[in-house]
C-alpha cells in the first residue's frame, strides 16, 4: 500500500507572526528557510498548511 507524501518548504520567515503561526510551522518540522519536509496527506497536515499558506509552499 502506497502511502502518499506531500512536501512542504518553508519560504518565509515566521518571526513577525502570531505565537500560534509559529507553533503550527514548528509542528511541522520545519526549522529553517527553505527547508523541505515529507509528511503524510492527511487531513490534519493539510489543515495545518492551510492555516498558513503564506508561510509554506507545497512542493511537487
Amino acid at each position: 500500500m502506497a502511502d502518499k507524501k506531500i512536501k512542504i518548504q518553508l519560504y518565509r520567515s515566521p518571526i513577525c507572526t502570531p505565537e500560534t503561526h509559529k507553533v503550527i510551522v514548528r509542528s511541522l518540522g520545519l526549522r529553517k528557510l527553505n527547508r523541505i519536509v515529507e509528511r503524510p496527506d492527511t487531513p490534519s497536515f493539510r489543515g495545518m498548511v492551510l492555516k498558513v499558506p503564506h508561510l509554506l509552499r507545497i512542493v511537487e
